[in-house]
């Protein structure tokens, strides 16, 4: 396999997570008996350019589905970050009624209905139809197709250059990285911004956060890699923030490279902390295995001696990090009677490989179990919240990434 980006030959392997089917493939109940498909889940690092990617088994047709049955407004937190965002970046830009916003992988219309109350005209790309009906269903205009140079031209024809050019965690989900970088550099009109944002490689090193590899995120980002990519297309970064959200992420501001738009010094910052980490060193990326491998124990071994104290043990969120960790021990529904999710679309199906059924979340007080594992660990505090009342019969929370925590 050649390097997503520049093409070099992959010599190196970040980790082998073993084999899994897709993360959000969800089976129904009456599938039980049935195959599910399997894939290796074998994430690489070039050694030039220090993209880390997952090995080429599938294509994105595959892992996104019309049914696919994540939905961003599923969470009250995400939804809070949406509308923060909205508002800062349309009084950072001076967006109003004559202003063009696209946002790339709007999936259900969670953050473009901010602006479409504001009376912003908006677009939002999504291939899945699920959730590009409940978009559509909310007055957001939506096109159900994969953002691609072709369709960049075609949107390009149709509604002219936009001002502001959006996609929150999605360019890891991308398997020509090239192509969607030019594809936005095409539909950026001359003094426009692109925000992306996306889960910071440093932390997902940092903190042994290996349950966010899963094979829809075909790429792990750093600033150093994304810089190149960008000016690549002739495209440059000229401000970047870290923010919190999924264990730690990049939020960056890129525009034209001929644009005359100053570089805040946050930019060398984050490209600095990444060097002093060691992201341009191949031996920072060796010992990863070892801390996925860690983890892996410590979690198996906590539901083997829940089992043999007859303690009881459920999970909350039906998350493809869930399922990266529950594939990689090999967990069945002897050791987890079952998973909560306020998703409905994941509600009365079963986790893919583990088989594992999920339920509304009412289903935890019906239970009373001694403990919930909180597999989105970077909604945790939301989770917690929400379910307080556990503690009435000495229940407890768990979580395990990067350490286990009971609380």
């Amino acid at each position: 396999m050649k390097c997503r980006h520049c093409k070099n030959n992959l010599n190196h392997t970040f980790v082998n997570l073993g084999y899994s089917p897709p993360s959000n493939h969800y089976v129904d109940p009456e599938l039980i008996n049935g195959t599910e498909t399997y894939f290796p889940l074998i994430v690489k690092v070039c050694n030039s350019c220090f993209l880390v990617q997952t090995e080429d088994y599938n294509k994105a047709d595959d892992l996104f589905t019309n049914d696919y049955a994540y939905f961003s407004s599923t969470s009250t937190s995400w939804l809070s970050h949406a509308k923060s965002y909205c508002e800062m970046i349309t009084n950072h830009l001076k967006l109003d009624s004559s202003s063009f916003v696209v946002e790339i992988a709007s999936n259900d219309g969670y953050l473009l209905q901010n602006f479409k109350k504001n009376n912003v005209p908006c677009l939002g790309i999504e291939p899945t139809n699920s959730t590009a009906i409940v978009s559509r269903d909310i007055g957001i205009e939506t096109i159900e197709e994969f953002f691609s140079v072709p369709l960049s031209k075609k949107i390009k024809g149709s509604y002219g250059l936009a001002d502001l050019i959006i996609g929150n965690n999605v360019y890891a989900h991308v398997p020509d990285i090239n192509d969607f970088t030019s594809a936005m550099k095409l539909l950026l009109k001359s003094d426009g911004t692109i925000t992306l944002e996306f889960p910071h490689l440093l932390n997902l090193i940092k903190h042994s956060q290996f349950d966010t590899i899963y094979h829809e995120h075909f790429s792990y980002l750093s600033l150093i890699t994304v810089s190149k990519i960008f000016n690549n297309a002739g495209l440059k970064i000229y401000d970047v923030e870290q923010i919190k959200t999924h264990g730690g992420s990049l939020r960056i501001y890129g525009c034209n490279i001929d644009y005359d738009k100053e570089i805040s010094i946050n930019v060398d910052r984050i490209i600095s902390l990444e060097k002093s980490f060691g992201l341009e060193d191949i031996d920072t990326y060796k010992n990863f295995q070892v801390k996925a491998f860690n983890i892996k124990t410590k979690f198996m071994q906590f539901l083997l001696d829940s089992k043999k104290n007859k303690k009881t043990v459920v999970g909350y969120g039906a998350a493809a990090k869930g399922n990266t960790l529950l594939n990689y021990a090999g967990i069945k529904s002897d050791l987890i009677e079952f998973v909560c999710d306020a998703a409905r679309a994941k509600q009365n199906k079963l986790l893919p490989g583990s088989r594992i059924p999920i339920f509304d979340p009412s289903k935890i007080r019906e239970f009373k179990p001694d403990y919930v594992i909180i597999f989105p660990w970077n909604i945790k505090d939301e989770v917690i919240s929400d379910h307080e009342y556990i503690r009435e019969w000495g229940g407890k929370f768990v979580t395990f990434i990067p350490d286990m925590v009971l609380q």
